[in-house]
């Protein structure tokens, strides 16, 4: 009999289907999670419950541990000491055979916490008494991975990415499928002592390798520069800004990342019969699996959210017009102003048409992903649509050329970052943006024209 922990987790599911034919008993806390086929058994349990793992483990020869928190606050590296030295003990108090264990690459000294955390429950597990096979792996690569879905993600969503140091830090990425050999041969090999064994790819690579390697695929281009400083914790948060889904465990990741995780002993190869991919194919295999994207929302709630956007940008249109429309006939045209000043009932129609098409941008971003997902780009869209509005009553209500310069470049530079941030994400949205881009640009040299005239 076989036991797996981690049956829900991103490994553990795939090792799961790869014993199929075998007897295999799960231990999770939520059994209906478990993609339970023929042969397997699934009970409740947790790793920190002596009682439920003496139960679970009644006949277990081959024990599999997969178990490890990656949450950014608490003492997880407490918790994971007590739950490998509580599974430990009722190994070997049930008479298991071995341990499978699957940890972290990196050397010491300098390990990230969590690093650290991960090969200190091996020598835990060990010190029970039970042989333990353990594997220390890199970033692992396939869709759903937590590492590769960042980059990926990343990726996806921006042309241009600052990468500060820990972007550049050598790795050794691994497919899902050559980890899940690796664990389904570490059942039945001849280790009767067990033992460490560092696994990677046939690849040395850094995170912004893989990052380049999916952009190649995908056939996008994208800008890599260097920032010198960017610390854990501020790329954690960036984060959260960019890709919410995956970075709730950004900072853990990220301080993985930092340290360099190669393979220095290839005990491996010699060893195990698995002969890993080369990062090429791993990230084909990985894209190929990466579901589609959810459908766009559509029905009435898509309508509605249209229709309020639409109206939204209106009104603060309308709200600068209680003091444009006043302005334009009296001090407005007492303003010495350049000769390629447009006629003033240009600026009606044109400010409505761009009302209406950034609304519609802003509507595909939320439809597409939703509000959470497109935090940044809608945030940004928020802020220049506040800065347009401001910029009516400074410079027509307050009647303040200058001052108003000094807003409306916060202004195209609002809408110039919501255009670059939008782009990645929905190109027909980013060229909604376009024109307006385009009149803001006009908009602010035509300021600066009437600023310079008026000094």
């Amino acid at each position: 009999m076989i036991l797996l922990t981690g049956a829900t987790g991103y490994v553990g599911r795939r090792l799961l289907r790869a014993l199929a034919g075998r007897d295999v008993r799960c231990v999770a806390r939520r059994p209906e999670a478990v993609e339970a086929g023929p042969g397997v058994e699934v009970v409740r349990g947790d790793v920190l419950d002596p009682a439920a793992l003496a139960s679970a483990m009644v006949g277990v020869t081959t024990a599999y541990y997969l178990v490890h928190s990656m949450a950014d606050e608490g003492s997880f590296a407490e918790r994971d000491r007590r739950a490998a030295a509580t599974f430990g003990a009722a190994a070997k108090a049930a008479g298991v055979r071995r341990i499978v264990y699957l940890g972290g690459l990196g050397h010491e000294p300098g390990l990230s916490a969590h690093l650290s955390s991960r090969q200190e429950v091996g020598r835990v597990l060990a010190a029970s008494g039970v042989p333990v096979v353990e594997l220390r792996a890199s970033i692992v690569i396939g869709a759903g991975s937590l590492p590769f879905e960042l980059a990926r993600r990343l990726v996806e969503k921006l042309t241009v990415m600052l990468t500060p140091r820990w972007v550049r830090t050598r790795a050794q990425p691994i497919a899902v499928d050559d980890v899940v050999a690796y664990l389904v041969e570490a059942c039945d090999a001849d280790l009767p002592q067990g033992g460490v064994f560092e696994i990677g790819g046939a690849e040395r690579v850094s995170y912004g390798g893989l990052m380049r390697e999916i952009a190649r695929q995908k056939g996008l281009r994208r800008l890599m520069l260097r920032v010198p400083v960017l610390s854990p914790g501020l790329s954690a948060r960036w984060l959260r800004l960019v890709a919410p889904r995956e970075a709730h465990v950004g900072r853990s990741l990220i301080e993985g990342v930092r340290n360099e995780t190669v393979v220095r002993d290839a005990r491996a190869l010699d060893v195990f019969r698995v002969r890993p991919l080369g990062l090429s194919e791993a990230v084909r295999r990985a894209l190929a699996g990466t579901p589609p994207p959810a459908a766009p929302t559509t029905g009435p709630r898509a309508w509605i959210a249209l229709l309020g956007l639409v109206l939204t940008c209106l009104v603060v249109g309308a709200l600068g017009g209680l003091v444009t429309s006043a302005a334009i006939p009296t001090w407005y045209a007492t303003l010495a102003k350049p000769t390629w000043t447009p006629p003033g009932w240009l600026f009606g129609p044109v400010w409505t048409a761009l009302y209406v098409a950034m609304a519609v941008a802003a509507w595909r971003l939320w439809r597409r992903d939703g509000l959470v997902e497109e935090r940044l780009p809608l945030a940004l869209f928020a802020l220049q649509l506040l800065l347009n509005g401001a910029w009516s009553w400074i410079f027509f209500g307050a009647r303040a050329p200058c001052l108003a310069l000094v807003e409306i470049v916060l202004l195209w530079l609002a809408v110039a970052a919501a255009t670059v941030f939008t782009f990645p994400r929905d190109r027909v949205a980013g060229w909604l943006y376009v024109p307006y881009l385009a009149w803001v640009t006009f908009a602010t040299a035509l300021n600066a024209a009437i600023c310079a005239l008026a000094t």
